[in-house]
């Protein structure tokens, strides 16, 4: 079976090599390890014994990550560190992702085994990968009721309830919802058994006031024309999204949760609509750039002010970098630069540009962001040897892409440089964590390490060091490689906003 999902944010898959329990690789310290940055083709496998947990879109022929992934790990210790782990830079979002959808046996079988693939979908489906969550509850199947309730969310955020109430109506007790029921029986065409669940659901006490209330109008919105407007939930149900948009109020889905912005993405609700629900999963990872940039690039700006002007600006830039004209090029990179900065995309536009830009003879301001693009982006090693060595972050920055170590010497005035440089030297993996490897622990040493660049990010320099010597240690080069540079540049390009 092959799957290729709609939205496919071009997973950074990083190939982990053999791994001696509880030891460096010093392999791991040579080269980069992702062999493409173009999105992987999406193959399965039928699951065995492992249990609905096992499942995945990338098998470790693709991610280098060994089926034996997340044994050893107890199961609630796991659960935690997925919800609670922050990924502050773009290469953590894309290592945790492939970490989501990789195929491996899960912590433990039966309900642990559906509730670690629970949490992982869970993961997806906050970080807008509605696609890649819908592709891997098909292949494992919804006859568990956890795993029904996510795909009828998922089907029914997306647009699809036909499949969702034919399966419900057939087996109803895949789902306890008495929302779900009113409204698959409401669509079945038995509108009359549909008002006597929802008075037998109010007397059981089943349903709050507002849910309630919601349903009875969707049953007959005439007998409520009069009444005053609901007021929408801050956080609707997929069921509460199609009820109230069933009922003529349709929800807007710019303050809705990540998941609801793929709904803009079709371009039904207008083209501003359409930049900015992209602009927010691309700032995710959620979204390929070259889709970033076919929708910027779709037609002319409409207005002036907010995403218009950044939409101008990257017309614009995209215009010179085409005639290749470096004083054009610089003055449209120097006016395009700090838009996408306040949009928060740099990264995507260093994916999209820093390769054509590095061969455009750029100068003054407009050298040093080509240089920062360069770094941020997925061929920072092969264009770092393109530059110049003659200024501190340069020369710092290119040790970082090359695996380091820097010049304890020569740092560049800017934040973190300290704990990263020693995290490209002589810094080893904590001995807490190499008892997790020991134990076979190596997706929760994983976790754990990205929860330590988290908190080195906010300026614990001791864990930022722990954190790349075991992204290092366990093989994961290029990621600990691209999160250093990432978050080093994103956060001096901040602190100048």
């Amino acid at each position: 079976m092959r799957i290729k999902p709609i939205l496919w944010a071009g997973l950074a898959l990083a190939a982990l090599p053999s791994f001696v329990a509880g030891q460096s690789n010093p392999a791991a310290q040579n080269a980069p390890v992702a062999q493409s940055a173009l999105p992987p083709q999406i193959e399965s496998t039928p699951l065995e014994s492992q249990g609905p947990g096992a499942v995945g879109l990338l098998p470790s022929t693709k991610t280098g990550l060994p089926g034996s992934l997340w044994l050893g790990s107890d199961p609630e210790t796991l659960s935690n560190l997925i919800r609670a782990v922050d990924q502050p830079v773009p290469a953590l979002r894309n290592l945790m992702r492939t970490l989501m959808v990789a195929e491996a046996d899960p912590p433990a079988g039966g309900a642990a085994s559906v509730a670690h693939l629970g949490h992982r979908l869970d993961w997806l489906l906050d970080h807008g990968s509605v696609d890649e969550a819908l592709a891997m509850l098909d292949i494992v199947g919804v006859d568990d009721p956890q795993l029904f309730s996510r795909w009828a969310d998922l089907n029914l955020l997306v647009g699809r309830p036909d499949p969702v109430c034919r399966t419900l109506l057939a087996r109803p007790r895949l789902s306890s919802d008495f929302g779900l029921r009113i409204y698959c029986t409401a669509r079945g065409g038995d509108w009359n058994r549909a008002a006597l669940i929802l008075r037998s659901a109010e007397t059981l006490g089943e349903l709050d006031s507002r849910k309630s209330d919601l349903l009875a109008r969707f049953l007959d919105p005439e007998l409520h024309e009069d009444s005053p407007p609901l007021l929408p939930p801050v956080r609707p149900t997929p069921l509460e999204f199609r009820l109230f948009e069933a009922l003529g109020e349709p929800l807007p889905t710019a303050p809705l949760p990540l998941q609801f912005s793929v709904l803009d993405l079709n371009g039904d609700n207008g083209w501003r609509a359409q930049i900015e629900a992209a602009e927010r999963l691309a700032r995710i990872g959620s979204l390929p750039a070259n889709q970033l940039l076919g929708l910027y690039t779709q037609r002319q700006a409409a207005a002036s002010g907010g995403v218009w002007d950044r939409v101008s600006a990257l017309q614009r830039f995209e215009q010179e970098l085409t005639r290749g004209r470096p004083d054009a090029v610089s003055s449209a990179l120097i006016e395009v630069w700090p838009q996408m900065r306040s949009a928060r995309l740099l990264d995507p536009f260093a994916d999209l540009f820093a390769t054509r830009l590095s061969q455009v003879d750029l100068s003054g301001r407009a050298q040093g962001i080509l240089r920062r693009a360069v770094f941020l982006s997925p061929q920072f090693e092969e264009l770092a040897a393109t530059l110049p060595q003659d200024n501190a972050e340069t020369r710092f920055f290119t040790s970082i892409a090359r695996g380091g170590p820097p010049s304890e010497t020569d740092l560049p005035d800017l934040d973190h440089v300290t704990p990263v440089a020693l995290g490209f030297g002589t810094a080893d993996i904590p001995e807490t964590l190499k008892e997790q490897l020991r134990q076979g622990r190596l997706g929760e040493v994983i976790l754990r390490a990205m929860s330590l660049f988290a908190s080195g990010a906010q300026g614990n320099g001791q864990d930022m060091t722990d954190a790349l010597a075991t992204f290092r240690g366990v093989g994961l080069e290029e990621t600990a490689r691209r999160a250093a540079l990432q978050l080093i540049i994103l956060d001096a390009e901040r602190a100048r906003r």
